[in-house]
């Protein structure tokens, strides 16, 4: 077999993670730099496109399909990302412009949430579906929806922000400006509040979502129903979701899943009880089979697949 390879970038806030992808979903070697030392965007292009040069040097690579990236508020039509809050970089800023300075290759981008669902479309549990969703749990609640096998990206580039559809109007503030949003509850931090509140205690930051985890696997009562809290509340949001889409599956990844039985258990209860009827047995709930700490990489080295739709 004749082996390909692109690059996948996932941009943070605090560190820009890059790897060197075969066509088969392997990660050969993975280098990475400080996102937040930099504020201008040229000087932060020129050292990952040395450290692009050194992987593919190191390993003996003479060509790529292209790059892949993965950023907050990463736009797929114009290559750009637009004023993400989370950068020390400001404005919009145009990394296929600056790349192609450097290398003569696709550069594809997107959302980090949109990343994640084609990766699982291209390496992961997604390889047979032409519909489905994916919900990524973290710091936040991200989503990608793939719909006839595409990506679906609206006419801004936006599509797929289901972490912000508004769950309880005049709800919890969100980072976001609004208030009740999906992410405020079902989030890490979330279901932090969530507990703190059950218990009624102040949010600390020696509380997190996996000790509510560990807790709820324990048999603590308090943990255990801010878990069935949190899977009515995604359960709710994962049923609405599907009348407009149709998925065959809706894929959860991140930290928060991993609790386990205390998430998924009642989320399947909430899910068929709010699922319209008509679409119930259509859609399963499944995990990512993405490895957590590749998921970022492969999911921004699969937007290269997609550049023959640019």
């Amino acid at each position: 077999m004749t082996h390909t390879y692109s690059i996948g970038i996932d941009i943070g806030g605090t560190n820009t993670d890059m790897g060197l992808v075969r066509n088969d979903g392997t990660i050969i070697a993975r280098s990475n730099i400080p996102t937040n030392v930099y504020t201008e965007l040229e000087p932060y292009i020129h050292d990952i496109m040395e450290c692009i040069g050194k992987l593919m040097k190191d390993n003996g690579v003479d060509t790529i399909e292209g790059i892949g990236i993965g950023a907050p508020n990463g736009n797929f039509y114009t290559g750009c990302v637009d004023n993400a809050p989370n950068l020390t970089i400001k404005g919009v800023l145009n990394f296929e412009k600056e790349m192609h300075k450097y290398m003569d290759v696709p550069v594809v981008l997107s959302n980090d949430a949109n990343a994640a669902a084609y990766g699982e479309m291209v390496y992961g549990g997604a390889k047979d579906l032409d519909n489905f969703i994916m919900f990524t749990l973290g710091t936040g609640v991200g989503s990608g929806i793939v719909l006839d096998g595409k990506l679906v990206h609206g006419s801004t580039g936006g599509a797929g922000e289901l972490g912000h559809n508004i769950l309880i109007p005049n709800g919890r503030q969100c980072s976001c400006g609004r208030k009740g949003c999906l992410e405020t509850y079902t989030s890490a931090r979330g279901i932090v509040q969530t507990y703190c509140e059950l218990k009624g205690i102040p949010v600390s930051d020696e509380v997190s979502s996996k000790l509510i985890g560990d807790l709820a696997n324990q048999g603590d009562p308090t943990a255990i129903k801010t878990w069935e809290t949190v899977a009515d509340q995604l359960g709710l949001a994962m049923a609405n979701s599907v009348t407009f889409s149709a998925p065959q599956a809706i894929f959860l990844m991140g930290g928060p899943t991993k609790v386990g039985d205390p998430l998924l258990k009642p989320l399947q209860k909430a899910f068929d009880k709010y699922l319209l009827n008509i679409y119930a047995g259509s859609c399963q709930i499944r995990m990512s089979q993405l490895k957590a700490n590749e998921v970022a990489i492969l999911g921004a080295a699969a937007l290269i697949k997609m550049k023959s739709c640019k």
